[in-house]
């Protein structure tokens, strides 16, 4: 590779030769990469690790003898690496499968290819091969950090309506966060999370597996309610305005669905009544959209370079002064909690009216 920098080593594991074998020579076309073993089986996945400590892993999920979530839990232990699902998502289990392999450390998810040919096929290599690229720059975490402490203050009011923005790790941190928030939570979360198009059904289902709320794809023109949890349609941004209307939009470009964008209208449509944070992922998008909020006198909170997976979004909020400063995700969910309760303010020192 020219100019000194070494190339990115890639294993590649999928059961199928075919797609082995397509996805070996589209990411050996990159002067970036070099593939420097393949694997067919879970197990023989996780000794490859071991034995040839990668950069970067791409990773099907159902193999033989060890699923994906099993191999990346065992490779996450064992050799830790960044793992990148490459999956069907026609595939219903797959689906499943993906969920349960981020929430074992896998890092993002991209969905396989329709045919594996022609020109339909070049593109898709040029994305994988982007997004190999991107997870090169990831931090490599062996373990998810759990923090325990208080919640910190919050600057702001009460909320009707809480939004999040979230990117690289933000499932697994949605997880955490929504399974310990009450059934009657008295108000709607909407969320902007980055995810490959195909993907968000899964995501659904998955995450109502693990919260008492309702988790739905929102409708055009539906009103918001309280204890839902909402998440635009595959390939749209999410915005809510007046009177608390779902509006989508095809995504314009950048990343998809926009925090920015849905940040922002919660600001401008609820003002001092909104509530918004910004967890894990790369790039900066949602941090001018908190900073609206924090602007418009509502909730803000930023997730802490502890808890993250990838601490980007988050740093460019606090960068922005969108919140005070970072918070573990252990303590989000009692920061929400606390930003929705309904019933008169708990007596307070002088002085200490706007924070909650």
């Amino acid at each position: 590779m020219s100019g000194g920098k070494e190339p990115i080593r890639v294993l590649v594991v999928d059961d199928s030769p075919t797609m082995a074998d397509a996805v070996s020579a589209l990411l050996t076309d990159d002067p970036r990469i070099e593939v420097v073993g393949r694997a067919n089986t879970g197990s023989r996945a996780v000794t490859l690790a071991r034995l040839l400590r990668p950069d970067v892993i791409t990773m099907d999920l159902l193999m033989p003898d060890l699923d994906g979530p099993a191999a990346i839990a065992a490779i996450m232990a064992e050799a830790p690496a960044r793992v990148l699902v490459v999956s069907a998502v026609a595939d219903q289990r797959n689906l499943e499968v993906c969920f349960q392999a981020m929430s074992a450390g896998a890092l993002e998810l991209i969905g396989k290819p329709s045919v594996i040919s022609g020109e339909e096929l070049r593109r898709w290599g040029r994305q994988l091969a982007e997004s190999v690229c991107l997870m090169a720059e990831v931090p490599v975490i062996s373990r998810r950090l759990r923090v325990s402490s208080p919640p910190p203050p919050v600057s702001g009011a009460r909320v009707d309506i809480l939004g999040i923005a979230a990117s690289t790790g933000g499932p697994p941190a949605l997880s955490e966060v929504l399974s310990r928030l009450p059934s009657d939570l008295p108000v709607p979360i909407v969320i902007a999370q980055h995810i490959a198009e195909g993907f968000t059904p899964g995501m659904v289902r998955w995450l109502s597996q693990v919260t008492s709320l309702k988790v739905v794809i929102a409708r055009e023109g539906e009103r918001v309610e309280a204890s839902k949890v909402y998440f635009p349609a595959d390939g749209h941004d999410l915005t809510i305005e007046g009177n608390g209307v779902v509006r989508m939009t095809r995504t314009r470009g950048g990343p998809c669905p926009s925090g920015d964008l849905l940040l922002s209208s919660l600001a401008r449509t609820y003002g001092s009544r909104a509530g918004g944070g910004v967890l894990t992922g790369m790039g900066e998008d949602g941090a001018r959209g908190l900073l609206d909020i924090r602007k418009a006198g509502g909730v803000t909170f930023a997730q802490d370079e502890a808890t993250c997976v990838v601490f980007g979004m988050p740093r460019v909020a606090l960068e922005l002064k969108a919140a005070d400063r970072g918070v573990p995700l252990s303590s989000i969910p009692d920061i929400i909690r606390m930003s929705c309760r309904r019933g008169p303010m708990p007596n307070r020192p002088p002085g200490t009216e706007g924070v909650v």
